[in-house]
């Protein structure tokens, strides 16, 4: 198999919610940017650094049931050493999304002091939602606010604009659509974000992405994914792309004259990691080791 291309995807509304997201910076009191906690590296934009400055941030690692535990509270001290407030949740299950006001508060700490001391008892502040697309913005959203009036679907690009939504008498929170970088300069940060979900499956070969993961899966060796296929360790060192055919006859994904179909078997195996059937994996450490 050749290599993975580079994937290239910045459609003209990614330019557009970088503007919308500058033009209301002016407007909140401070960021909460959501990642996705099995690429902490890869999910997060480096232009939104530079676009969002000196507000105060609060990182959300999403997604933390399907992550590594251990790597979840590596990052979160890595980011605490950077002066940096970081909380492990996950939309689904609701994990630690109870923390999150404190979490502002933490990082608000100043300001609200600074506004009490002007008389304002209890100062509202309004905190704005940042991340790439599929890292679970609009379940954050619908989650907190106990509602359901963000729109939530699984796959990247649905929310279109700005929407404000009221958390409680002293918390507003401002969801923004995804937004994407232009370019991945690393491969290695496209390939991780299409592994998630968070690239489109329709802009990559889906065969040769599954074989991407395989050469990843086969450093890491997961239990469960081990287990899952029953795999040998003939099998695990075989190339990746006679490993991807191995595991499609396995689950019977033959087609006519007994022909494996690769292409079936790897939508099987993206569809697998995405669930955390393979594992709960997270992708990149602090310290560029994988996990």
């Amino acid at each position: 198999m050749s290599e993975m291309q580079n994937i290239q995807w910045f459609p003209g509304h990614m330019t557009k919610t970088k503007r919308q997201i500058q033009a209301s910076l002016k407007l909140v009191d401070a960021v909460a940017e959501i990642i996705d906690a099995r690429i902490p590296v890869s999910s997060r934009n480096p232009d939104l650094d530079k676009l969002i400055q000196n507000k105060p941030r609060v990182i959300l690692m999403n997604k933390c049931d399907m992550a590594n535990r251990t790597a979840t509270k590596m990052w979160i001290d890595h980011y605490a050493k950077q002066g940096v407030t970081a909380l492990a949740i996950d939309c689904k299950s609701g994990r630690n999304l109870n923390r999150f006001p404190a979490a502002v508060d933490t990082v608000m700490r100043e300001r609200i002091e600074r506004l009490k001391a002007k008389g304002m008892k209890n100062p509202t502040m309004r905190i704005m939602i940042v991340g790439i697309p599929n890292v679970g913005k609009s379940s954050f959203i619908n989650k907190i606010a106990k509602q359901n009036r963000a729109k939530v679907e699984d796959r990247p690009g649905v929310t279109r604009g700005n929407q404000w939504f009221t958390i409680s008498k002293n918390l507003e929170m401002l969801d923004t659509p995804g937004v994407l970088w232009p370019r991945f300069d690393d491969k290695t940060v496209g390939e991780h974000l299409a592994f998630t979900g968070a690239v489109k499956d329709q802009v990559v070969d889906i065969e040769l992405l599954a074989v991407r993961l395989l050469d990843f899966l086969k450093k890491l060796k997961p239990q469960e994914f081990v287990a899952r296929f029953k795999l040998d360790d003939a099998e695990l060192c075989a190339d990746s792309y006679d490993l991807l055919k191995i595991i499609g006859k396995k689950r019977g994904m033959l087609v006519s004259g007994g022909e494996i179909d690769t292409e079936r078997a790897a939508i099987m195996l993206l569809d697998e990691f995405r669930a955390a059937k393979l594992g709960c994996i997270t992708d990149e450490m602090p310290n560029g080791e994988l996990r």
